[in-house]
């Protein structure tokens, strides 16, 4: 048994070629192919600047008292 793992391109009719020389004797050979489409780094990029949205609570009082009150609602 051999494991490959490669990058290849799939053509614009949808077609996967792949030409992968083994060194296994001729006759019938079972095969599992995974494809897994690789991002391209124009789809991971973000361009918004999320620091707007960023921000922290001011919180006045006993954080751990009003969750006890919180709680004891149910």
């Amino acid at each position: 048994m051999e494991v490959f793992q490669l990058t290849t391109i799939v053509d614009a009719s949808g077609h996967l070629h792949l030409d992968i020389p083994t060194q296994l004797a001729p006759g019938q050979v079972n095969i599992v192919v995974v494809l897994n489409p690789v991002a391209s780094d124009k789809t991971q990029k973000s361009d918004y600047d999320f620091s707007d949205l960023a921000g922290k609570l001011v919180w006045e009082g006993d954080a751990l008292a009003m969750q006890k009150v919180l709680r004891d609602e149910w």
